[in-house]
């Protein structure tokens, strides 16, 4: 028999599983996050309930908004738990649940005036947010878009955003007036420079109805960069099966996650910040090396073994890790290729991290899919795997790896596996994506002119030279053959 995750219930959940073990009566909303997600809850947020267990910073509990469909039904599934949620960490060998609830409750979903209000509240000092990598309207080469629909319309609307940025914009114009000390803007999104972007995009998005404040976000407001790390797969019927079969705890939105966890955060908060620190978080004065190596190395590595997983029909993440040649393939390009453009990292051995990525990439426990791994390859290439590229070009060194690679999104994008099944759309640009992969059969060139991608990369002989070969190479022979080529030298 299962027990309802709820707040009355927490004293008989504690005999099965780790509960708060703080009052969370007590807690106070010192952060309002954008974004209640998987991810958000299984890091960000679990941070938070491991500090708050020490019985230091209740002063910063966590308030969810959002402006999404899908933020409103997370409003309405956690709030009916109040507020709490059940996190499975998996290794290999054991899974374990706990449930956190450093949450006070979510902002109604879209209601900008009553956003806005709290946003503007003193006791508001971080605003957080995890809107995916495609969610901070960039343009094709990579920075803010002011023309964008929705941007243009909170240009329009200042006063009633409906996006995230015109949102916070709105917030920081109300404290601006009422003399009240800007809150800090932190991304939790896995992007390069994330705090850049950020800024990009509050502050663009201010311009557009009101230079002065935005030069005054300029000057005034902190958007710290920083590398949040930790494998979280979607969450379907059979994690909420597992969660009240395995623990029996009844829970609409549970979260699983492998047991791993890394946040880098630059030491950049005027308003202050909760003591993270003491819970394993590294504050330190330049976050980049730490974004480079994860980046290249972790969601690089995911890119690789992803495609031609998808191609072979493969539908877990350590299954893929099981095939021979993509295991293989994975340990030639990131040694031979990836790795030595990635910048020395403080106290971090590259072998040691891939080491941990392999051992992550095999875990059987945590389900992830190589179909997710494929998804959004035109939002995620560009800073994944083009950015190694060009430096490898820059410097003259082979590309066979990652032009296959690219090849292998590209054929991918075709729209079917090497069996014939048909690949259900796996990309916010899918319908433009297959036929330019469709055409690329024949005029490899077609694909490598995707300027939002690839950029001047994509006008390199060299890499040009070295695409066409492996997508010619994939079309006649298949994947698992020139994988093999590949490996051997001969590609």
């Amino acid at each position: 028999m299962s027990i309802r995750l709820s707040a009355d219930n927490l004293p008989v959940i504690s005999g099965i599983a780790e509960v708060p073990g703080y009052d969370r009566a007590g807690l106070s909303a010192g952060i309002v996050h954008f974004g209640i997600g998987n991810f958000h809850r299984a890091h960000q947020a679990l941070y938070l309930d491991d500090l708050f267990k020490t019985g230091e910073d209740h002063e910063w509990a966590l308030l969810g908004a959002g402006v999404m469909p899908g933020d409103a039904r997370m409003r309405e599934t956690l709030e009916a738990q109040d507020w709490l949620t059940t996190v499975v960490e998996q290794s290999a060998d054991e899974s374990r649940a706990r449930v956190i609830g450093p949450m006070t409750g979510m902002l109604p979903v879209a209601d900008s005036a009553a956003i806005i209000e709290r946003l503007a509240d003193p006791a508001i000092r971080i605003v957080s947010l995890t809107v995916t990598e495609g969610g901070y309207f960039v343009d094709s080469a990579g920075h803010f878009d002011p023309g964008h629909p929705a941007i243009v319309a909170d240009g329009k609307s200042p006063d009633q955003p409906q996006t995230v940025f015109g949102l916070i914009a709105a917030g920081l114009k109300r404290r601006k007036e009422a003399g009240v000390i800007p809150f800090t803007v932190m991304s939790c999104d896995n992007l390069p420079h994330n705090g850049v972007v950020a800024r990009e995009a509050v502050v663009g998005t201010a311009r557009l109805s009101d230079p002065a404040l935005a030069d005054w976000i300029e000057a005034n407001v902190s958007f710290p960069n920083g590398m949040v790390d930790r494998i979280t797969p979607a969450t379907g019927e059979r994690e909420r099966r597992s969660v009240q079969q395995d623990f029996g705890i009844e829970d609409a939105s549970p979260v699983f996650c492998e047991d791993f966890r890394q946040w880098v955060l630059e030491d950049a908060f005027p308003a202050g910040r909760p003591a993270l620190e003491k819970v394993g978080v590294q504050f330190v004065p330049d976050v980049t090396p730490f974004e480079i190596m994860k980046i290249r190395i972790l969601n690089g590595g995911h890119a690789v073994i992803a495609y031609p997983g998808g191609l072979l029909d493969i539908h877990f993440v350590h299954e893929a890790m099981q095939h021979r040649l993509i295991a293989a393939f994975l340990e030639k390009i990131e040694r031979e290729e990836i790795m030595p453009v990635v910048p020395p990292v403080p106290d971090i051995d590259l072998s040691w991290y891939f080491g941990e990525i392999k051992r992550r990439f095999s875990n059987p426990k945590i389900g992830d899919t190589i179909r997710r791994l494929c998804l959004d390859g035109s939002n995620r290439q560009p800073k994944f795997i083009v950015p190694t590229i060009a430096d490898r070009l820059k410097d003259g060194a082979d590309v066979t790896g990652l032009a296959l690679e690219s090849a292998l999104w590209c054929r991918y994008c075709h729209g079917e596996s090497e069996s014939g099944t048909p690949i259900e759309p796996n990309d916010p640009n899918w319908e433009s994506l297959v036929p330019v992969a469709r055409h690329a059969r024949t005029e490899p060139d077609a694909w490598l002119s995707i300027a939002s991608v690839y950029g001047d990369v994509g006008k390199s002989d060299v890499f040009r030279e070295r695409f066409a070969h492996a997508l010619g190479a994939l079309w006649e022979e298949g994947t698992e053959r020139v994988l093999t080529r590949y490996i051997e030298g001969n590609l």
